[in-house]
């Protein structure tokens, strides 16, 4: 019994002595190693290639690894992309990340633009929030190069397919026939300029003889144009100065015309107000005159002056005897 109960207390021992030395190890790691910061990131394109452990590089340089990768469940076409890197990293305000891809097959996160003097990204508190949708702070994606290029591979590749298509129904043989009659008219038309090349040399020196004619003639005319300017001051302009004199007396008289027309003026609405009135009564008046001496003329002359005194005798009536 006692041997066995030995054992019973090395073993125990050991154990507690093997569970210390693993607590002193992680004491050791957590005083030894970094303190490292959690970043998640949304991209709307593939990030095929890009696997848990690949790195994540700032302007190049290794400061951390991918932790994990998933499809954002309200989003299906958003891949959340949780990035772990340094403390000492500047992941501060304008920082964006893109996952680039080499030939080799090799992915990882770049990050970079982070502005100088900025603030570090962050959440404005550990509960999550639109900016924080997990709580955890969010860095924004752009498209990397690569990665773009392989995104953007399909409408490509249809372009690609459009065009030969098109080339392919350019190039038809109806279209072939007609290109190729396009050329030999175009050869058959330089061979006639070939053969016209004296007569086009003729006609250049012809026009060339002719634009010299034509600035001669714009000298010539340039001299007459001087001529005339010449004439115009020494005759025209004192003609010009007669002119403007007698328009200036005529501006005279007519503001000496306009004096007695306002000077005139009351008496014009005088004249109009009152004396035409009293001329058109006076007009009547004599209208009524001439009618009345018009009714006594008729009197005398059907019944003589009798007329004017007392009114005419009826006839006198003779009844027929029984």
């Amino acid at each position: 019994m006692e041997t066995r109960s030995n054992h019973v207390l090395v073993g125990s021992v050991v154990l507690i002595l093997l569970a210390m030395l693993a607590l002193f190890t992680v004491w050791l790691a957590r005083i030894g190693g970094k303190h490292e910061k959690e970043y998640d990131i949304f991209f709307r394109q593939s990030v095929d290639g890009l696997t848990k452990g690949s790195q994540v590089s700032y302007s190049g340089v290794p400061s951390g690894v991918v932790k994990d990768i998933e499809l954002w469940k309200p989003d299906p076409d958003l891949v959340r992309v949780r990035i772990k890197v340094d403390e000492e990293t500047p992941v501060l305000q304008g920082t964006h990340a893109s996952a680039s891809c080499s030939f080799t097959g090799t992915c990882t996160v770049a990050l970079d633009g982070a502005v100088r003097g900025a603030a570090p990204i962050g959440c404005p508190s550990e509960d999550p929030s639109p900016a924080c949708p997990l709580g955890i702070p969010v860095i924004p994606p752009k498209p990397g190069g690569f990665g773009a290029l392989l995104a953007s591979a399909p409408k490509l590749l249809e372009n690609v397919t459009n065009l030969t298509d098109r080339l392919t129904k350019l190039l038809g043989d109806r279209n072939q026939s007609s290109i190729q009659g396009i050329l030999a008219n175009t050869d058959r038309l330089s061979a006639a300029l070939a053969d016209r090349g004296p007569e086009i040399a003729a006609t250049l020196a012809q026009t060339r003889v002719a634009v010299q004619q034509a600035g001669d003639a714009s000298q010539k005319i340039g001299d007459l144009a001087a001529t005339t300017n010449g004439l115009l001051a020494n005759q025209v302009t004192p003609t010009i100065a007669n002119l403007n004199g007698a328009i200036a007396s005529a501006k005279k008289s007519a503001d000496t015309l306009n004096e007695v027309i306002g000077a005139a003026k009351p008496g014009l609405n005088t004249f109009s107000r009152q004396t035409v009135p009293e001329a058109n009564q006076l007009v009547h008046d004599l209208r009524v005159t001439a009618t009345s001496l018009s009714s006594v003329a008729e009197k005398l002359d059907q019944g003589g002056a009798g007329a004017l005194i007392g009114s005419s005798k009826l006839p006198d009536y003779k009844g027929k005897r029984p």
